[in-house]
């Protein structure tokens, strides 16, 4: 069933049908999204920092000490 059908059939109903279908439907997302691991934070800080030291890296290699980005 299309989506353009599924409206056409809730038109058909009443507000409190409505309703019983919307928290019904709402359910099965969150029973979907109950099984999708989210990346914890740790990895996502990790991802982070390898994409910063890839930016990096070629500064790295012509001068190691990169005190230009300190403040003395």
């Amino acid at each position: 069933m299309k989506p353009t059908e599924i409206f056409e059939e809730l038109k058909k109903l009443t507000n409190t049908e409505r309703l019983t279908v919307i928290e019904a439907s709402l359910r099965l997302i969150r029973e979907g999204l109950q099984g999708v691991e989210k990346p914890s934070y740790n990895t996502q800080r990790k991802q982070q920092l390898e994409r910063a030291a890839k930016m990096l890296l070629k500064d790295y290699s012509a001068n190691g000490e990169l005190t230009v980005y300190t403040t003395l």
